[in-house]
C-alpha cells in the first residue's frame, strides 16, 4: 500500500494496491465469514462477491482506511441476503406441499427417445418440433433458422431413420400396435 501522503499515479497504482489488499486479506476474510456462517463454500462465495463489488469501487475505496471491514460487512450482508432467499423459497415449497408423484415413462416413450437419440441433431429437432410440438413446417423453419426446403428434407430423413430404428418394435407403424401419442 502507498503511504498516505503519496499521490496515486493512475489506474495502474490502484490495480496494484487492490491486488495487494486482496492477496493480504482474502484468506483472513474467508476465515472470518466461515466462522460467522459455518459454511466454507458460502464464505468463499460471499467473500469473492464482496471483493468483486470492492473492485468496482476501488477508486472510491480508501485502502488506507478500513477496506477489510467494508469487504467483511458486504460479505456478511450477502450471506444474510442469501439466507433470506433460501428461507423464503423453503417457506414457499412447504406451502406448496410435496410434489405430485411422477409416473415412470411408458415403454413406447423410452423406445422413441432412444431412437431419436440415434438420429442427427437437426433431424431430431425438426421431427420433435413438427410431430411432438405440433408446429407447421414453416414454424419449424422459422424457429431453427433454416429454409422450409431444408426442414422438409430433415423431416423426411428423420422419419425414414426412425422407421428403420423402430422396425420390429411396438412403435413399428406396420404392426398397427402404435400406441396413442400424448403431448405434454
Amino acid at each position: 500500500m502507498r503511504p498516505p501522503d503519496e499521490p496515486r499515479t493512475g489506474r495502474g497504482a490502484d490495480t496494484h494496491e487492490f491486488d495487494a489488499f486482496y492477496a493480504e486479506s482474502v484468506g483472513r476474510l474467508i476465515g472470518h465469514l466461515y466462522a460467522m456462517t459455518g459454511d466454507l463454500a458460502e464464505a468463499q462465495d460471499v467473500v469473492q462477491e464482496a471483493f468483486a463489488r470492492a473492485w468496482e469501487r476501488r477508486t472510491e475505496l480508501d485502502l488506507n482506511g478500513a477496506p477489510e471491514a467494508w469487504v467483511r460487512t458486504v460479505a456478511w450482508r450477502l450471506a444474510v441476503s442469501r439466507w433470506r432467499k433460501v428461507r423464503t423459497a423453503l417457506a414457499f415449497a412447504r406451502r406448496q406441499g410435496p410434489p405430485a408423484p411422477v409416473p415412470p415413462p411408458e415403454p413406447h416413450h423410452v423406445l422413441l427417445v432412444q431412437a431419436l437419440r440415434q438420429i442427427p441433431e437437426a433431424q431430431r429437432r425438426a421431427v420433435v418440433l413438427h410431430h411432438l410440438c405440433d408446429l407447421t413446417v414453416e414454424q419449424v423453419a422459422a424457429e431453427v433458422g433454416s429454409p422450409v426446403g431444408t426442414v422438409k428434407a430433415q423431416l423426411s430423413r428423420g422419419r425414414a431413420a426412425l422407421a428403420r430404428l423402430l422396425s420390429d418394435t411396438e412403435l413399428d407403424p406396420r404392426t398397427s400396435r402404435l400406441p396413442e401419442v400424448r403431448h405434454g
